[in-house]
This record gives structure tokens, sequence and C-alpha cells, in this order.
């Protein structure tokens, strides 16, 4: 029987290639219908990609999407440098460790902090720009196939801002992904955005319509728990990384438990709030193996180690929970959030 679910992908830079995985293993079961996709930064990328080859090609021109999109992501090197790690070894978390501590890499981390993106005036091209302008938007604004959310933050007065439909172009696929330390706000209508990871990542109430299905599956790419107190600058920039980029998700999960309390209790009438199940797909072994840095550094040995991680943790999912789809929770809200 074919279980519908929702989707929400988190933002993290290279370490989206996760949710590739992720995705490329839910695709291959033909009882997992996705009709509901919220993505932020690197999840926007994946679920543009997602909803095109889908409508395209159907789960194999998904795949191949997909495949394609990392491939050129793959190709872009470090964003700030010149892909100067091709030669490492294999291990995801040695080359963030090594990255992390580099010359190199702190030289261009230290730039990012003194100089801004706006001194590069009309010179400026935002890296992404080349991968995003190839999508097929056609496909990706279509009312056909799975809806799709992507979340950005107003720079000047800090709100979410969701697009959706024909809202959905080149432009607020780089805004979810805008990052301003490294890119120039991308402007909207006038409007200055930024990454939506800091006021969605990603937004879950998109995914609340009562047309779409009840379970929400969140691909998770940012460790909620990190144990011990960071004590190195970098071990510091990054967990404030990780805390930031996940408060906002915490909040929700801490609105719908409230809300699934009401409902479960009688206090509310039945129908005045949706049922929201909530599902995590995750592997927080391997992120907090890894830092930031592998963030900025989509390197080929990070990129398919990632992905195979996330089909793994897709394949585990699966085999343990797919009969709570539609009927109930596979993870304890408040002890998430608590």
């Amino acid at each position: 029987m074919t279980k519908r679910i929702n989707i929400a992908l988190q933002g993290g830079g290279a370490h989206g290639a996760f949710t590739w995985g992720v995705l490329d293993r839910l695709l291959e079961d033909d009882e997992i219908e996705i009709s509901g996709i919220s993505g932020t930064s690197a999840g926007a990328l994946n679920g543009a990609a997602l909803k095109s080859g889908l409508l395209e090609g159907g789960r194999e021109g998904a795949r191949e999407n997909l495949d394609w999109l990392w491939g050129r992501i793959g190709s872009l090197g470090d964003l700030r440098l010149s892909g100067w790690m091709a030669g490492m070894g294999p291990s995801a978390g040695a080359i963030s460790q090594a990255l992390e501590y580099s010359l190199p890499f702190n030289m261009a981390d230290a730039a990012t902090r003194i100089f801004s993106p706006y001194l590069y005036g009309p010179l400026y091209r935002n890296p992404l720009e080349k991968v995003a302008s190839r999508f097929h938007y056609d496909a990706v604004c279509a009312d056909a196939g799975p809806a799709l959310f992507v979340c950005a933050t107003n720079v000047e007065t800090g709100k979410v801002k969701i697009f959706s439909g024909n809202d959905i172009t080149t432009k607020s696929i780089l805004a979810s992904a805008c990052l301003p330390t490294l890119f120039q706000a991308v402007e909207i209508d006038g409007v200055p955005y930024w990454d939506g990871g800091y006021t969605g990542n990603p937004a879950l109430f998109p995914l609340f319509d009562k047309d779409l299905p009840s379970d929400i599956v969140v691909v998770n790419i940012n460790p909620l728990v990190r144990p011990g107190t960071p004590k190195e600058p970098r071990e510091i920039l990054n967990r404030i990384n990780e805390v930031s980029f996940n408060s906002s998700l915490l909040r929700e999960l801490r609105a719908i438990n409230f809300a699934q309390r009401l409902l479960a209790e009688g206090n509310v009438s039945e129908g005045a709030l949706k049922r929201v199940f909530v599902h995590m797909i995750a592997d927080d072994a391997l992120m907090t193996d890894l830092g930031v840095a592998s963030k900025m550094l989509p390197t080929p040995g990070i990129i398919f180690e990632l992905r195979d991680a996330g089909r793994t943790a897709a394949d585990g999912f699966l085999k343990q929970h797919r009969e709570k789809i539609g009927v109930s929770s596979s993870v304890d809200l408040t002890e998430m959030y608590e």
C-alpha cells in the first residue's frame, strides 16, 4: 500500500549530499510517495532537482537529476578557494578536520570576517547561480507533482519568507542559500533575502496544508546534540552554526508537540488542528565528526561518503519505521526539544 509523506530538507552546504542519498533511497521504494517538499538552502536545491526530475522522468528521472545536481556542486570546489584539497584521503571526518586547521582555509575564513562580499562590486557573481539557473522551472513550479516550498529570510524584517509555485525562480533558490558572509543578499521585488536557515531550517508549517499527508519526514543534517563543551575557536564557531541553524526547527517541533497534545487530550475539537506525525532521518555520529569547514568545500570524497550515509540512514528508517507512517510519530518530540 502506498504511503504518502512530506519531506522537510535542511540546509547545510555540502552536507546536503546526505539528503541526496536519503532521497535516492526513498525513490527506489515504490510504496513511498512524496507529496510535499519544504527545503532550505541545500535542501531547496535538492527539492527543486527532485520535483523537476519526477515530473520529467519519474523516479529514475529524479535520481538522475539529483546525480546531476551533486556532480555540478562537486565541480565548484571551495566557494572561496580553488579546490586545493583534491588529493586528500577518503575519510570525510579526516578531510573536515584537516580543512579546519589548514592555513589556506583559515586565511579564507578570516577574509570573510574582514572583507564584505560587496567589495567585489560589478565583478561579483554568485557561484551557485550556474547550478540554480539550470533547473527546468516549468517543472519546478508546476501544479502537478509534489508541492514545493522554498524558505528564505527577509533581511530587513528578520521574518521567514516561503516561496512556492511560480515564485520559485533562480533568485529564490539563491536567496534560500545566501550565506551573508559569502554572498551578497539576493533582491527579489526590491526586498533583500539571506539564507533561510536563520528562520526555517526547514520550515515545517507549509506542510500543514489539509491536502497534504499527515507525515513529515525531516532529513536532518545539523546535529541536534553534540556532547561536551567546545573550547577551541573552531569548535565554538562550529557549534554556534549548528545551534543557530537548528533553533527554528526545534521551535516548530515544540509547537507541533503542543498542538498534538491538545488533540490527544480532547482540549480542541477533532478537525480544528491537523494531526501531524513527525519522523527523522539523520546520522548524528557522522555529522558530529564533521565541522562547518566541510560544508564549504564539496570535495568528491565528502560528497560520496555523505550520499552513501544518507542511503544507509533512509534504508534503516524504512526497515524500522515504515509501519508507523500514517499511524504515529517515530520520534519522541518532547525528548527532542527539552
